[in-house]
């Protein structure tokens, strides 16, 4: 009785802790689920660009570096992530833009607002801002596991 037990706590374990684990970085992440449109990937900025704010990435659930800036180009905003930007793979993976400079682990909804699912876990990309976002309201960008509210890594906005 004991062995049943123990193996009942271990795949339990096992359930909690291995969610969202790392992936081959090959797999696309399933955007089905997107409530929000991905902007193009960009690998450049227009003349008439500008950065607001930017920060670099730091580890919080997974190891997450590279940076993020918010750009301004032709009255639209960004966040774009560098081309040392890194972290790894999991499921319902995100961009949020969150209104403290640390993103705890465990989010709450009314202090998150949601960019797009995650294009790919390396490399530059972007996403677009919705125009009724207030900057001033956000101090950092982080990468979210939605499934089971888990943050990647986060950059906070100076």
């Amino acid at each position: 009785m004991k062995f049943k037990y123990k193996l009942a706590i271990l795949a339990t374990v096992v359930v909690l802790t291995g969610g969202c684990v790392r992936e081959s970085d090959n797999n696309p992440s399933d955007t089905s689920s997107s409530h929000s449109e991905k902007a193009p990937i960009s690998h450049t900025t227009s003349k008439t660009a500008g950065t607001a704010k930017s920060g670099n990435f730091l580890a919080a659930e997974h190891p997450t570096k590279g940076s993020a800036r918010i750009v301004n180009e032709n009255g639209k905003r960004f966040v774009e992530f560098d081309e040392n930007f890194k972290t790894d793979s999991g499921p319902d993976l995100f961009v949020v833009l969150h209104r403290n400079a640390t993103v705890p682990n465990g989010i709450q909804e009314r202090d998150y607002v949601q960019l797009a699912p995650l294009q790919k876990t390396n490399g530059i990309q972007r996403y677009a801002i919705p125009a009724n976002i207030k900057l001033e309201d956000f101090k950092s960008v982080a990468i979210w596991c939605r499934q089971f509210n888990s943050t990647f890594g986060y950059a906070p906005l100076i």
